[in-house]
């Protein structure tokens, strides 16, 4: 099946979807994503009817509101994007400096639609005053309109009608998360948390981060946290706390770009971790349902109970 995805964005779970999604319970009212970003697990959970509405929430307002348009006014965004498209030509470096100033002047989400297309590796990054200030890869033009479109179209047809999208701090829309949904976190990860790292409009305190998931636990809030990795042997950020009662999934999640571009193989993996409240729904030991979902040999998965 292929999965439609009209956001380009860097760190997105599109590649690990397959791997995250066996682990969902049968019954799932609604998916909630606090951290939604390019909502990459949501789509994926959408095109297998995983689940039956959807809470879309991301602190960055600019990104919700694109969302907003490509949901509700498909057809109007995706003719923004063909008309900055086609203006582009001739002139494409010029013309992206003057729609990423007209971006940071006005919000437009059409304007961030084009400047994510276009930007280098779908990479997005601000300056202390909160500005998109990342350069274009000069060696394309950004995805052809037409691709764009059907993308727009497909993704508005998953959501339309079933989906809440919001711009709030993450501890608000987890407040409103019930026993009968499934809530999938993709926070900054560590060592990023702080508002001066350039990939973040706003970084994460991370005991406020485990207080919020202690107290979804208290609630019986089944989750899914995807939160740090190591590369090699390197591992970054502090152990989660044993009291979660966690169980930590390593995604095998290919080599690392830092370490290609130092001459090294080292590869990266992606931790996940598994609530004891989705576990006990799962009925089933983490292990087997790796067994039975994992079939790509580029990726690998390990089980780790902490």
């Amino acid at each position: 099946m292929k999965i439609p995805h009209p956001i380009p964005y860097q760190g997105s779970k599109r590649q690990l979807a397959g791997f995250i999604l066996p682990y969902f319970p049968r019954q799932i009212a609604r998916l909630v994503e606090p951290f939604a970003g390019s909502a990459a697990i949501s789509i994926a959970a959408a095109c297998q009817g995983k689940a039956a509405r959807f809470h879309l929430n991301d602190i960055n307002a600019p990104l919700m509101a694109l969302w907003d348009r490509i949901i509700h006014d498909p057809q109007s965004i995706a003719d923004s994007y063909a008309r900055l498209w086609h203006e582009q030509q001739g002139r494409e470096r010029a013309f992206y400096d003057d729609v990423r100033d007209e971006f940071n002047r006005t919000q437009r989400p059409d304007y961030l639609l084009y400047l994510l297309a276009r930007c280098v590796k779908a990479s997005v990054r601000y300056n202390a005053k909160g500005e998109f200030n990342q350069s274009p890869d000069n060696r394309r033009l950004g995805r052809h309109p037409q691709q764009m479109a059907e993308d727009i179209f497909a993704v508005s047809n998953l959501f339309r009608g079933r989906t809440i999208i919001t711009s709030q701090d993450y501890i608000a829309v987890l407040e409103t998360a019930t026993e009968s949904d499934l809530v999938y976190l993709d926070p900054p990860y560590q060592g990023t948390c702080s508002n001066g790292d350039p990939r973040y409009l706003m970084g994460i305190d991370f005991e406020g981060l485990m207080h919020a998931l202690e107290h979804l636990n208290c609630r019986k809030v089944p989750f899914i946290l995807s939160y740090d990795g190591r590369t090699g042997d390197k591992s970054f950020g502090r152990d989660l706390p044993s009291e979660l009662a966690l169980y930590r999934l390593e995604i095998e999640a290919g080599r690392s770009t830092q370490a290609t571009l130092l001459g090294k193989n080292d590869v990266t993996y992606e931790s996940v971790y598994l609530s004891k409240e989705l576990l006990e729904r799962l009925k089933v030991h983490p292990q087997q349902l790796a067994d039975r979902h994992i079939t790509q040999k580029a990726l690998q998965l390990q089980l780790v109970n902490i």
